[in-house]
């Protein structure tokens, strides 16, 4: 029997042969129950009794798995004889050796010995329990011989895992649903790139803790500087647009902030800093999101820069680009102001360690000397590795990087 802080066994008074079993697993029972109807081997004539619930639990308790079916003794009774089944008081609090209500019994969930707390902190941690050795009594399961066995699979990349997950951990399946059942559907397989991107993606996510500083640019000037290089743009035949001047103040940024530059090596004991600077660039294409690299951007100038940018951008939606095109990032930008929104949380772009967001910039009322003026403020969101940043750098590089957007004439400096 089992609730939701317990689990106890209900042993057999004696041996005899099951007859019936009057419970399945996931049922409720209460108090004087019945639990099955065993036939001893001494056929005595015996009415069919209730079982007690344990003391452990006068409430109505889950119940996985009851009972353990009892030996079959050799010879036949003459006439089945039902016995009452009570729980021993000597039994342990908190054991369980049957199923544990998983129907598929292929998670090492059924042949282990452990409580409920344990079990739901393996699901969570998704764990074999049947691959952990347990100390306690009877060999049971404590959350320390899980929590030591989680160290070790980690520390020594031990384990095996069935579904996409870390060494060590079998991650839980999203489950199958048929869901034609509730009305029409139609299925679109998906695109090369997107498949290759939700790999990548998924990756990143379970491997990088992540943490995103938010904070809103003051690029008035910006814009004003930009909009008046139109002309000289217009004979470049060339398109200055505001993720180029990003681009180049990100640059200066990353020199200042050499850890946002940098990537974890494989012992993850060292950081390699790297002296080049090749910013990554999101670009949307019909195909899915593609990620080309523009190399030495500290380098280039803002006419060199919107010239390769506006060039890989093209060919990225027609599907030009080469492999090495994709290579080498030291840090990525995602801009979405083209689409709009307000603010988004960028998946780290691994083995990076940062990635900067860039959502539509607005006019918005700031007070400035006793009043309200209207400032085109630009909302970046700086996600990050905090495995390799704390919180107190990232949010110093974000308020650098405000300040060179907001003065272009600090790119000098």
């Amino acid at each position: 029997l089992e609730s939701d802080k317990a689990s106890m066994e209900v042993p057999s008074p004696g041996a005899g042969v099951v007859q019936e079993i009057a419970v399945k697993a996931g049922d409720k029972v209460a108090e004087g129950a019945l639990i099955l109807v065993l036939a001893s081997a001494s056929a005595s004539a015996a009415a069919p009794l209730a079982a007690p619930a344990p003391v452990a639990a006068p409430a109505p308790v889950a119940a996985p798995a009851p009972v353990a079916a009892a030996p079959v003794v050799a010879a036949a009774a003459p006439a089945p004889a039902p016995v009452a089944l009570k729980p021993s008081p000597a039994a342990p609090a908190g054991g369980d050796d049957g199923d544990d209500g998983d129907e598929d019994g292929d998670d090492g969930f059924d042949k282990a010995y452990a409580g409920p707390g344990v079990r739901k902190l393996a699901r969570e941690l998704g764990v074999e329990l049947g691959r952990v050795a347990g100390s306690g009594r009877k060999g049971r399961i404590t959350p320390e011989d899980l929590k030591a066995w989680v160290k070790t699979a980690l520390a020594t990349g031990s384990g095996s895992g069935s579904g996409s997950g870390v060494a060590g951990f079998s991650w839980p399946q999203m489950p199958a649903i048929d869901f034609a059942k509730f009305g029409p559907v139609e299925q679109a397989p998906l695109s090369r790139i997107r498949k290759l991107s939700a790999a990548n993606l998924h990756r990143s996510w379970l491997h990088v803790p992540h943490v995103t500083q938010f904070e809103d640019v003051d690029i008035t000037e910006l814009e004003a500087f930009r909009k008046a290089q139109a002309d000289e743009a217009q004979k470049r035949g060339l398109k200055l647009t505001p993720l180029a001047l990003v681009m180049k103040a990100v640059a200066a940024a990353l020199r200042d902030f050499p850890d946002f530059n940098a990537s974890l090596d494989a012992t993850g004991e060292n950081l390699i800093v790297k002296k080049y600077w090749h910013l990554g660039v999101a670009v949307d294409t019909p195909n899915g999101l593609v990620v080309p690299v523009i190399r030495d951007v500290d380098q280039k100038g803002l006419w060199a820069i919107a010239k390769e940018l506006g060039e890989k951008s093209v060919a990225a939606r027609e599907g030009k680009l080469l492999p090495k095109d994709f290579q080498g990032a030291t840090f990525t930008i995602s801009s979405l102001g083209g689409i709009g929104g307000t603010a988004f949380t960028p998946i780290v772009n691994a083995p990076e360690v940062g990635i900067l967001g860039v959502s539509r910039s607005s006019l918005k009322p700031v007070w400035q000397d006793g009043q309200f003026v209207p400032r085109l403020m630009l909302p970046l969101s700086l996600s990050y590795d905090h495995r390799v940043i704390d919180g107190a750098y990232a949010c110093r590089f974000i308020v650098h990087l405000a300040g060179l957007l907001g003065d272009l004439r600090k790119l000098l400096l």
